[in-house]
């Protein structure tokens, strides 16, 4: 998409000369001769970057004054993404420095050459790319944190963000690993949203909820009869992230057969639904996540190694809530603002006392554990603020600990207590078990090893 330029200047032979050199450059241009033109102009598209010229008339043919510098200010509140390069052939330094003042990106004095100009516009656009790629990190930061950033105090989640913040505006595949529940959608989405694909959609699969006859009509398509059950075409996930983003979520759950056929997809770049005889082209960034360290899965048969290089080219590791504890105050308090503004409820943090206990605790069920937690906390607490009396973790978590049912949060307790009732019912048959639940095979393992089952 072109750049758009908005040149304000009053003289006719300068609007022309400089118009016809940005049009050569492949620039969008758009003119006024005064500043009731300019002021016109703020009810239109907004401009990537305005050309001003320091003295122009109040209306078009009228006298020029020094106008100009007194439209920077209404320019920047209007436009406040736009950069503005001030012209002029009467300019000191003072007038430069009070320029800067009021937002101007650069001021340029006349006579100037035209290459002078144009690195100008350059810098300027670049300088509005640069701002807006953070300004979009800040805001996906942000919707994590309530309004308060940073959420991530600890030094390997800034690093993290670094990383995401480095790969994101590229289409580099990023494999996402860290045990369940340490935020791996989130970085996904966050990959999705400062990418140059956040216009369009993230579409999110976890390949362990699939049923394995289906993954690969759920991924690719199908066609009318291709299989029982199939009463019409299936566009397929691939088809739905087209321009955009598709997180494949527990990855090294795939059956091994259907890996080898992403893998195909991924080289080729085309796609051909189950039972067609035509493949056509795809275009969306893939991202993937497992909870398992990949080269146990590799060594297990769980992933294909040609798979997992095809799909690692960057990766991302989410260390567990217990090995960044200077995480966990700061998302007690995101949740706490989120959940107390959902129940229309006034409080004001955490006591002392619950504050020790957030931190002793060591958190299996990681960052969506602490989630669960603040939010039942804000839901049974009847002071203004959270007392350790309101919090269901009793004890720090360790190794060997006998865990009780008054470890776990509300939601924890309630999931825990149907996978026991489901096991009872199928004689402790765990493929059984999953199936009923509707839920991976390898996700009902690792429930069962979390909440500390006896099967």
């Amino acid at each position: 998409m072109k750049a758009k330029i908005l040149l304000v200047d009053d003289d006719p032979d300068m609007r022309e000369l400089l118009g016809s050199i940005l049009h050569m450059n492949d620039y969008e241009v758009s003119q006024a001769d005064s500043a009731a033109a300019v002021r016109e102009a703020l009810g239109r598209e907004t401009p990537d970057v305005v050309l001003l010229d320091y003295k122009l008339p109040e209306t078009s043919g009228g006298e020029p004054s020094e106008i100009g510098l007194s439209l920077l200010p209404l320019l920047k509140r209007e436009w406040p993404d736009t950069e503005v390069l001030m012209l002029s052939g009467h300019g000191t330094l003072d007038v430069a420095v009070e320029a800067g003042r009021l937002g101007a990106y650069n001021f340029i004095s006349k006579p100037f050459e035209m290459e002078k100009l144009l690195a100008n516009v350059k810098c300027a656009l670049e300088h509005k790319e640069q701002r807006e790629e953070n300004s979009a990190l800040r805001r996906a930061l942000d919707t994590l944190s309530g309004g308060q950033s940073p959420v991530f105090k600890s030094a390997a989640m800034q690093a993290v963000v670094r990383t995401v913040e480095r790969v994101a505006p590229t289409d580099v595949a990023v494999l996402i690993t860290g045990e369940s529940g340490t935020g791996k959608e989130v970085i996904a989405d966050l990959l999705h949203s400062l990418s140059k694909r956040s216009k369009g959609r993230i579409v999110k699969v976890n390949c362990a909820a699939l049923p394995r006859e289906l993954i690969e009509s759920e991924l690719f398509g199908s066609v009318k009869g291709a299989f029982t059950g199939a009463h019409a075409d299936r566009e397929g996930l691939f088809r739905l992230a087209e321009g955009g983003t598709l997180f494949l979520d527990e990855i090294s759950e795939m059956p091994v057969d259907t890996q080898s056929k992403l893998l195909r997809v991924l080289q080729d770049q085309e796609v051909r639904p189950v039972g067609g005889k035509v493949s056509y082209k795809t275009n969306c960034r893939i991202l993937t996540a497992t909870n398992r360290q990949p080269e146990e899965a590799i060594k297990m048969g769980k992933l294909r190694e040609d798979l997992y290089y095809r799909i690692s080219a960057v990766s991302v590791h989410l260390p567990p809530l217990r090995e960044r504890r200077d995480d966990i105050l700061p998302l007690a308090n995101a949740f706490l603002r989120r959940y107390s503004a959902q129940a229309s409820r006034t409080i004001t943090g955490f006591s002392a006392e619950a504050q020790e206990r957030l931190l002793a605790f060591d958190w299996p069920g990681n960052v969506r554990q602490l989630q669960n937690e603040v939010q039942r906390a804000v839901l049974l607490s009847d002071g203004p603020q959270i007392e350790a009396s309101d919090l269901s973790i009793t004890r720090p978590r360790t190794e060997g600990t006998d865990m009780t049912d008054t470890n776990f949060t509300i939601l924890e307790a309630v999931e825990r207590n149907a996978i026991i009732q489901m096991l009872k019912e199928t004689g402790g048959n765990k493929l059984e078990t999953a199936r009923r639940l509707g839920i991976g095979r390898q996700t009902l393992y690792n429930k069962i090893k979390a909440y500390a089952i006896e099967v």
